[in-house]
């Protein structure tokens, strides 16, 4: 499986392009559709489905562009379906002071869901916290686990619980959870560098 980052920049929101073989997804869409088309070619890999971690404007920002020019569909966990279309809850009227509404999921995830993309297996975990509907997208690679944890974990800390939706006893509980998961699962973050998930967790508790 190969990962790449193909938009660690406003906001320092990432934008992962996961593909295997010929088949591809992003997590989450901040990389605009000319990046995504380009790193797509280099490998004739097809892109099947955006999946975005959470509801926030700032991991949503290129969703209309790229949905629009891929045809694919938009996936967001159920708990978190109506933030894009609220200014209030995605927190783009928090940063920017004004309304402003992203695409509609076009499908809600569930805990324990598991999606297939062509080669592509993906297991949706419920990470509630740092919004209602935060989740990781587990998956396994030949070397270690992998999660991409959005903003619930990073490397060095966790995603901040004062925004719509956020709470702190949620967030607990969901770190406390993921104490279960193998520690050597590697973790893409929502922003910032990788790492492990038991060196991040290590230093919450």
């Amino acid at each position: 499986m190969e990962i790449q980052n193909l938009y660690p920049g406003g906001f320092a929101s990432n934008c992962y392009l996961v593909r295997k073989g010929t088949d591809a997804v992003l997590i989450d869409a901040t990389a605009d559709p000319e990046t995504v088309q380009r790193a797509l070619a280099k490998t004739g890999a097809t892109l099947h489905a955006i999946l975005l971690t959470h509801g926030h404007f700032d991991h949503m920002e290129t969703a209309a562009a790229l949905r629009t020019a891929f045809g694919v569909p938009l996936l967001l966990a159920a708990p978190d379906r109506d933030f894009p279309a609220d200014a209030k809850k995605n927190a783009h009227a928090l940063f920017f002071g004004e309304d402003h509404a992203y695409p509609t999921p076009d499908r809600t995830l569930f805990d324990g869901e598991v999606l297939t993309f062509g080669s592509i297996t993906l297991t949706v975990r419920a990470t509630p916290g740092h919004t209602p509907g935060s989740v990781f997208y587990l998956t396994e690679d030949a070397n270690a686990p992998i999660a991409f944890s959005g903003d619930t974990v990073f490397a060095e800390g966790f995603g901040r619980c004062d925004l719509w939706g956020g709470d702190s006893a949620a967030m607990r509980r969901t770190l406390n959870a993921l104490r279960a998961l193998p520690r050597k699962t590697r973790i893409y973050p929502g922003h910032g560098e990788g790492g492990t998930l038991g060196t991040a967790l290590d230093l919450l508790f």
